[in-house]
């Protein structure tokens, strides 16, 4: 049965018998003779209430109700005269309205729709990039501002390299080089981390160090640095457990613009479509370009 649920033809008949019904219940109000008539039924005006009553926490009085009514029947006698006239044609903000309701429609069938976890891992193997967990990064770094240093700053390097990176040393680095408002230590940075602070150059390169002694020199928009990596864990793909509301969500939002173009190319089938101009105002636009 949920097989059958999930059928596309089946949803494009709903969706048409959706249509046929709504299309006969709008045409109702001008086929007879009770067209002038206008019927405020008991279910309307106790939503009137209900909708009063969640706005302003309290039900309405019995003048207010009354209010509500006579707006809600002059609202039906403008919404009337107003279709009578055709004020509905080429109006920008109705047109949008309609095809959003049109919309909604394809949209409450696509919710409908449960998936598997096999359709779920699916669509996160097609997308790994947006769910991939970045790699991390557990690193010390050292800044020495070049113009500080001028021609002695490979010599400077070398010696800080070598006393770092000295058997037993209990050298605090952060005690070393120049000042910098940044910290001296970033524990499970993630490479656009890095780069932020850091700029993408400094990134790319500590991106290719392995994690051991101090090394140098890396440049970013500060200057330069020496760097020690203690700890690196890979990138990779998580487990659909792990992200599975983010899979779910995407995969929904998929699922929802599938079926209004499949429902949209359904309903275009039943026209001709004649675009006039076409070709010379594209002809237009890149002439324009070149200018």
């Amino acid at each position: 049965m949920k097989r059958i649920l999930k059928e596309p033809l089946l949803h494009f008949l709903l969706l048409g018998a959706i249509l046929f019904i709504a299309y006969a219940l709008m045409q109702k109000p001008g086929a007879g003779s009770d067209s002038g008539k206008i019927i405020v039924t008991m279910g309307q005006v106790d939503n009137l209430a209900a909708t009063f009553a969640k706005r302003w926490q309290r039900p309405p009085t019995p003048e207010e109700l009354a209010g509500l009514v006579r707006d809600r029947v002059r609202e039906e006698v403008y919404y009337r005269e107003a279709m009578a006239l055709g004020l509905d044609k080429d109006d920008t903000i109705i047109r949008r309205r309609l095809r959003q309701k049109m919309e909604f429609i394809t949209d409450d069938i696509a919710a409908q729709a449960e998936p598997t976890d096999a359709e779920l891992t699916a669509y996160l193997e097609a997308h790994p990039d947006s769910y991939r967990v970045e790699p991390q990064i557990t690193f010390s770094q050292v800044y020495l501002n070049p113009a500080k240093h001028g021609e002695h700053l490979a010599r400077d390097v070398a010696q800080l390299l070598a006393q770092l990176n000295r058997p037993g040393s209990r050298i605090d680095a952060s005690q070393l080089g120049d000042r910098l408002m940044l910290e001296h230590q970033f524990s499970a940075a993630t490479p656009s981390e890095i780069g932020s602070q850091f700029g993408e150059q400094f990134a790319a390169k500590l991106a290719t160090l392995k994690p051991g002694p101090w090394q140098g020199l890396i440049e970013s928009g500060y200057g330069v640095h020496l760097v020690r990596i203690s700890e690196r864990t890979e990138g990779r793909l998580p487990a659909l457990a792990e992200v599975r509301d983010a899979v779910r969500r995407d995969w929904d939002n998929t699922r929802r613009l599938e079926a209004q173009d499949k429902f949209y190319q359904e309903l275009l089938k039943h026209y001709t479509v004649t675009i006039e101009g076409l070709d010379q105002a594209e002809k237009n636009t890149a002439a324009n370009r070149t200018q």
